[in-house]
């Protein structure tokens, strides 16, 4: 372990405290807890639960800090470690700074040009994209899905050539609404709906949005969830009047629009969204 014993200057160590099944704490992050001068937390009633549960006294060393205290937090954090105590932030589970207070805390000390150092652990982050089985080379974690209207318009849109795999967090009371509007936009996009990490009623539903969406329709869903959504298709830079001609020799033969655009889409590899466009502009060209 390499806890240093000496701890000749003062350190801020962000812990990762489980998702759900206690038996997740390394005993690194046990160490850090009977060792430190402080330990700040979200919620000292949830943190105090998690000590006792591991007998660790927590004493009057558990100080709350959350996303509306966090910057006049900051500030007793970089005392404290400037004064040579060895503090430790963690959040109500996983791992701080993650979707959860910490990025501030850690900015603050590291300009002070302090040490900060980690006992990493669970992450519901990676824990979910781990068992999607979506790809995990390259993913984006987009936070909580946003909930007016507007912002999860332009959010979508974004996606429509993000690659990689896609991460964010939602509400179950949201979660429906949330998956039938992708299926509006990616309907064949895979999609992985992980809920209740390392819990007893831990789930993972898989299928594409449509699929999933579908599911969701008939059932209730309840506690924590994270979704995993399958990034987009190469986009290939195709010739846009190679587009126009393969379109027009469709339409020629009858084809609808919807299948027109598939098949020149997956032909040429291009952008199912820029195909469906010159479709209309294909279509309105030869009307006029």
């Amino acid at each position: 372990m390499n806890v240093d014993e000496t701890r000749p200057e003062g350190q801020l160590v962000l812990v990762a405290t489980p998702l759900g099944n206690l038996g997740d704490l390394s005993p690194r992050a046990l160490e850090f807890f009977r060792r430190a001068d402080v330990i700040y937390c979200e919620d000292t009633r949830h943190s105090r639960v998690l000590f006792s549960a591991n007998g660790i006294a927590s004493g009057g060393r558990l100080q709350a800090l959350h996303e509306h205290n966090e910057v006049a937090q900051s500030e007793h954090v970089v005392t404290r470690v400037r004064e040579g105590q060895l503090v430790v932030l963690i959040s109500d589970a996983g791992t701080p700074g993650i979707s959860d207070p910490g990025t501030r805390v850690v900015a603050a000390v590291a300009a002070a040009g302090l040490r900060v150092s980690t006992a990493p652990g669970p992450s519901a982050v990676v824990a979910a994209l781990s068992i999607s089985g979506l790809p995990t080379e390259r993913f984006i974690m987009e936070g909580f899905f946003p909930r007016k209207a507007n912002d999860r318009a332009r959010l979508v849109a974004s996606w429509a050539e993000e690659e990689r795999t896609i991460v964010f967090y939602e509400s179950p009371q949201r979660l429906a609404g949330v998956l039938s509007e992708l299926a509006q936009t990616f309907p064949d996009r895979r999609v992985a709906v992980v809920r209740e990490l390392t819990k007893l009623h831990e789930e993972v539903i898989r299928g594409t949005t449509r699929e999933v969406a579908a599911v969701l329709e008939q059932r209730v869903i309840l506690g924590e969830i994270v979704v995993v959504l399958e990034g987009g298709e190469p986009v290939i830079d195709v010739d846009d009047e190679l587009v126009r001609r393969a379109l027009r020799e469709q339409f020629s033969s009858g084809v609808s629009t919807r299948d027109a655009v598939d098949f020149v889409s997956e032909t040429l590899g291009a952008s199912h969204r820029v195909v469906y466009q010159m479709a209309l502009e294909v279509k309105k060209d030869a009307t006029s």
